[in-house]
């Protein structure tokens, strides 16, 4: 009976071991492959650097405004990519809080979010222009005025959403009395030259400036993201971490001492899948935090779990040194 118990206990321990070892072995898989990697790509460049460069560089002229701007933008990119290098681990971005809270045992309902720039909201306009400006490099047949007709009134319906806050009642309620408006002109005989109105209405412009509406509009969104990284805010049941900066700075503040809400109040933006959750504080001194979270059903049900929860860490025993 003995025995029998320390081989079980035997065969217990030599199961952690090999657990234990399992994550080791996982990593020790991963820097190999890694290593492998770096070496054939390592041998790609030295052989294209023989076979292209190398017969070349005879005739470059080092000392040119050309490879002078070309050995500033390599300086540039090269501090940028050491002081990356150096500072990653002070570094705490919202993609690492979200790992360490998704590794946490105790903690099974979180959220983390961030502040999209309200620009995000025309996304549309941004993909009408790219999609304008294909049209009018490859169709040359369709009249820029009908291109640029339509891209008006995608940017214009983006206006709406983005300026004003309509509600779907609001919405209703501009629908019929737009078609008592345009009833009452049937009765008066003038629809037709109403709408002929709008004909004379022509927007034209070139590739160029619809590509450049697209890019600018673009990295308006990509800055927001980025600025997301640093500053967010992570719920658990029983605290709010208030993210302020790309190192620790940030405050912790209890469940009790806070409230959340979530408004949708924007019909358009709901179609677009975009709501507001607003955190106010029991601090009257303290202004709220409103943020435009996008796929606000999943948020807000998130949200919910998070609110609904008190989390309690697992007591855990130590082993002891002879065990």
């Amino acid at each position: 009976m003995k025995g029998d118990l320390v081989e079980g206990q035997n065969i217990e321990g030599n199961g952690n071991v090999e657990e234990n070892k399992s994550p080791d072995r996982a990593k020790l898989k991963k820097i190999i492959a890694l290593s492998v990697l770096a070496l054939v790509g390592t041998a790609a460049v030295l052989w294209l650097i023989a076979h292209f460069l190398i017969p070349t560089m005879a005739k470059v002229a080092w000392y040119s405004n050309k490879m002078i701007g070309i050995y500033i933008a390599a300086g540039v990119i090269g501090v940028g990519v050491a002081a990356g290098f150096i500072l990653r681990r002070t570094f705490r971005t919202r993609l690492r809080t979200q790992k360490v809270i998704r590794d946490d045992p105790d903690i099974n309902d979180w959220l983390v979010i961030f502040d999209w720039t309200e620009k995000i909201l025309y996304f549309p306009t941004i993909a009408a222009s790219f999609l304008a400006a294909v049209l009018s490099l490859l169709f040359s047949s369709i009249p820029p005025s009908v291109i640029g007709g339509v891209w008006f009134a995608v940017f214009f319906l983006n206006f709406l959403v983005e300026e004003y806050n309509i509600s779907i009642k609001v919405l209703l309620i501009g629908l019929v009395g737009t078609g008592f408006f345009l009833l009452w002109l049937h009765l008066l005989g003038g629809v037709i030259g109403f709408l002929r109105f709008f004909k004379h209405i022509a927007v034209s412009m070139n590739a160029t400036v619809y590509l450049l509406v697209g890019i600018i509009g673009l990295l308006a969104i990509l800055m927001s993201w980025l600025k997301g990284l640093f500053y967010y805010v992570a719920m658990t049941p029983n605290y709010i971490n208030l993210q302020e900066g790309p190192t620790e700075s940030g405050e912790q503040i209890g469940r009790e001492d806070y409230n959340s809400k979530v408004d949708t109040s924007d019909f358009l933006e709901r179609l677009m899948g975009f709501g507001r959750i607003v955190i106010t504080f029991k601090d009257a001194k303290r202004q709220p935090v409103t943020l435009l979270v996008w796929r606000i059903r999943q948020k807000a049900q998130l949200l919910e779990n998070v609110r609904g929860k008190f989390a309690i860490d697992h007591f855990q025993p130590k082993e002891e040194p002879g065990n």
